[in-house]
């Protein structure tokens, strides 16, 4: 693991004198019909940022029908392992622009897409074990990256990426929306502040997933790429509740199986557990102890936790509880020695109610302002300036939920070194900071 930690702040490079520069992996691959200039309008072809989109379902779709809606933006590729979600990405793409048949290129390899010299940015919207080897290859390929949280499958993946993108230069952004959310960034700056005291403790909470019963084999679809949507998770028998509907965008079932995900600790942690390192000013960090207990499926094909306990202390004395919503609500609580403040989407609460009132003045610490989170990471493509919600950032995020995550499964104490990311005299648990792939996938 790398001991050297360069802030996100000190990229500073040229877009275009990396996509001249860049590689073509693909040199041989049929690139589909230019654009014409009519579907650009009023913005110059040579201004727009160019987008691909890696994995167009369930956020994926949403991802990409946000993208359209900014007029410096070009979605120009699309990409799933299920020829139909490409069709339909397709189709809407076409559709916005009134481009003809074929004006978005569609592709089944995330590698085929990335081998298109002429494309700034990526947005990688895939299930969470599919997160890090196309963020590392954008990454290596000179692509802007946005990925949606968590960022990765474990923590040895999510330093991976870390390394990737600081090393090429990447301008870099974690689905972490609540970064652009006045409210929580007016909470954080209050605990910051000492508004509420010392801060003493942090409560964070959510919502758990059911299981559900054991599922028969069935015929893989011809449009699903199988093989491909596994990658580097263990072989697995097709069943529809394994991967996600075969019709629709509803809620899939990969999300509660620890073969692609963590579950709900990484799925809603990863939000919550953003929120409160940037209240507690450890965006950087993490714990040094981790204690916790958790209920699992003792049958069936769901199997991450249920209802779960966490118990992180960190080096500061600060200790954060982070539980299913039957303990704490939803949301995050930082309490001080003088009052509390409590903050969940779209709404804010405080302890003194004065506090809701307070002005943060100039010589305060006053945190990263963006108040469209995907626009932010548009911005800060042209003015190559760290995103609000930046790759280190989102590493530790994440790392915290699956350090929580490896205590669940262990029941017992561990301690932890933040700095060398490492636990302290555990052999078994630092095995679990990663997980072995699937031939021919590797970090």
């Amino acid at each position: 693991m790398s001991k050297t930690r360069r802030r996100d702040a000190d990229i500073v490079i040229s877009r275009r004198d990396v996509l001249r520069t860049s590689v073509a992996l693909g040199a041989g691959l049929a690139f589909p019909t230019i654009v014409p200039s009519s579907v650009f309008g009023t913005e110059a072809p040579s201004e727009k940022i160019l987008v691909g989109c890696i994995g167009v379902g369930r956020m994926g779709m949403g991802d990409l029908r946000e993208a359209l809606g900014f007029k410096q933006v070009q979605v120009v590729a699309v990409c799933d392992v299920d020829a139909h979600r490409v069709k339909s990405a397709q189709s809407v793409d076409e559709s916005h622009y009134g481009g003809p048949s074929g004006s978005c290129a569609t592709f089944g390899d995330y590698r085929d897409l990335l081998a298109r010299a002429d494309i700034d940015a990526v947005q990688i919207s895939t299930p969470d074990h599919w997160h890090a080897l196309p963020a590392i290859a954008a990454a290596r390929a000179g692509k802007d990256i946005f990925l949606q949280k968590p960022l990765g499958l474990t923590i040895q993946e999510g330093r991976a990426v870390s390394d990737a993108v600081r090393r090429y230069n990447r301008v870099f952004q974690v689905g972490s929306q609540q970064r652009s959310d006045s409210r929580f960034r007016f909470a954080c700056e209050l605990v910051r502040n000492g508004r509420i005291g010392k801060l003493q403790a942090v409560k964070v909470g959510f919502g758990t997933d059911p299981g559900t019963d054991p599922q028969p084999p069935m015929p893989v679809p011809d449009w699903l790429d199988y093989d491909m949507w596994l990658g580097q998770a263990p072989w697995a028998a097709y069943t529809e509740k394994r991967v996600h509907p075969q019709k629709g965008y509803g809620r899939p079932g990969w999300l509660r199986i620890r073969d692609y995900g963590a579950g709900m600790i990484t799925g809603w942690g990863s939000h919550h557990m953003d929120i409160a390192h940037w209240g507690m000013g450890a965006e950087h960090s993490g714990p040094v102890e981790i204690e916790a207990r958790a209920e699992f499926p003792k049958d069936g094909l769901w199997d991450v936790h249920g209802a779960f306990h966490i118990e992180y202390t960190y080096a500061s004395g600060v200790k954060v509880f982070c539980t299913d919503n039957k303990e704490n609500k939803q949301g995050v609580v930082f309490e001080g020695t003088d009052g509390w403040v409590y903050v969940r989407r779209g709404h804010i609460d405080a302890n003194p109610k004065s506090l809701l009132e307070e002005t943060i003045g100039p010589d305060e610490t006053k945190l990263y302002v963006s108040n469209n989170h995907k626009g932010n990471f548009y911005e800060c493509i042209k003015s190559r300036a760290a995103t609000v919600a930046p790759v280190e950032n989102g590493h530790r995020s994440c790392s915290v939920c699956l350090l929580g995550d490896i205590a669940m499964q262990l029941g017992r104490k561990l301690r932890w070194d933040p700095a060398r990311e490492q636990f302290v005299n555990d052999p078994e648990a630092d095995r679990m900071l990663w997980r072995p792939m699937r031939a021919p996938w590797q970090l």
